[in-house]
């Protein structure tokens, strides 16, 4: 099988898969939930970069939320234009 034949059935494969797992929801409907999460993704990442800004000491994920000084989250918005804590 050449590496085209491999792509072109990997594609089919992936399709399948997205198609049992949308089930009978519209595809219009399926794109927006899964536009959402990429996004909802991609401000999350962004966001945590910001937090531990490269301190390999610093694990957002981890930290309580009292570990969270207020004036953080306000900085936070101003810089960024949102907050997720």
């Amino acid at each position: 099988m050449t590496s085209t034949q491999q792509r072109a059935a990997l594609q089919r494969q992936i399709w399948q898969i997205a198609n049992d797992v949308r089930g009978s929801v519209d595809g219009w409907d399926f794109k927006q939930y899964v536009l959402g999460t990429l996004f909802y993704r991609f401000i999350s990442e962004n966001f945590t970069s910001y937090v531990e800004a490269d301190d390999e000491s610093i694990h957002y994920a981890e930290l309580p939320d009292s570990d969270i000084p207020d004036d953080f989250k306000d900085d936070a918005i101003k810089t960024k234009g949102y907050s997720l804590m």
